[in-house]
This record gives C-alpha cells, structure tokens and sequence, in this order.
C-alpha cells in the first residue's frame, strides 16, 4: 500500500457509523468513562474540522475536534483519534492531526487541546498545560494535558473547568 492510496477528507454524515466503529476497536468501552468523552457528551463536535482518512471507500481513521470553554478562553478539544489496527505506524495520525490543526487555524482558533501522550503530540506542536490551570470532569494525568497554541495567550486564558462550549455561560461566549 502506497501513501496515495490513502485519502484525506472531511468529515461526513455517512462516515459516522465507520468512525463510531474505529473508536470502539481503538478505545473500547471503557472509552465513555474517560475526561474528553464527558466533554464531548456536553454538545456535538465541529464537523467542519473533523476528518477521515479513506482507503478503498472505507474509513481507516478519524479525528474529531470539539469546542471548549474554561474560564474566558476558547479552543477546540482534539479527538478521537483513532486509526484501524492494519494502518497504524504509517503516519495517518499524525496526518490528520495536521490537517485538523490547519483547519483549526483557518477558522480562527486560538489553540487545540487533547489529551494524550506527549512523545506522540509534542512533535505535533503540543506542550503540557501547566499542572493545575485546567480542571477535567473525570480525572486526567496531569502530564498528559496538551495544547497547540495557534495565537498568543490563548493558551494562558483557558483556567479552571473545561466543559464542552455550548454549555458554557452566556457572558462567557
């Protein structure tokens, strides 16, 4: 299989069951418990900067974003992300990753947060929030709190709970 094989597009209604699919192999049941799902239960995501990778009409991988509010900042969350067993260590991830950070920065946000392993992310462009400037409904590693910074400060403005943007309060919006 060549890099060419593998398309990269946005995201799509009709992709929703194939991404629920992946995240299920990728993440198992244990997936609703986690910080980042709570969030997420919160509102819908932003389709328009969510993205599948394609190969031979099936979805082999997916990323989400998902806007957030904490304190009097911005951001969008990164994730899932999750990419098919046969397809793994290939560079998909990180693939979608940047388009989905492009995508970000092209729509005015501030920064990107997820998360997950900083060997993985940090070449991505992640560093670790400071420990204790965000709260996550569920427990979170501390370590394993990242952000991309897209525009000064934004990352500075995120304080205290994290909860999904449409629940954020009025003033706050």
């Amino acid at each position: 299989m060549s890099s060419a094989d593998i398309h990269y597009l946005p995201e799509q209604p009709a992709h929703d069951a194939e991404i629920d699919l992946i995240n299920e192999e990728a993440f198992g049941p244990g997936r609703f418990t986690r910080a980042a799902y709570k969030i997420r239960e919160g509102g819908p995501h932003e389709r328009a900067l969510s993205f599948v990778a394609i190969h031979q009409d099936k979805v082999i991988a997916s990323v989400r974003m998902t806007w957030i509010a904490a304190g009097r900042g911005r951001a969008l969350l990164l994730g899932p992300l999750a990419v098919r067993p046969a397809f793994k260590n290939i560079g998909i991830g990180r693939k979608l990753v940047h388009i989905a950070i492009d995508a970000a920065r092209e729509a005015g946000a501030g920064a990107v947060v997820l998360v997950g392993d900083a060997p993985y992310y940090g070449p991505l462009g992640f560093r670790k929030i400071p420990t204790g400037q965000l709260s996550m409904p569920r427990p979170v590693d501390p370590e394993r709190l990242l952000a991309a910074e897209l525009k000064d400060d934004t990352v500075a403005s995120l304080t205290g709970e994290v909860r999904h943007a449409a629940l954020a309060e009025p003033s706050l919006a």
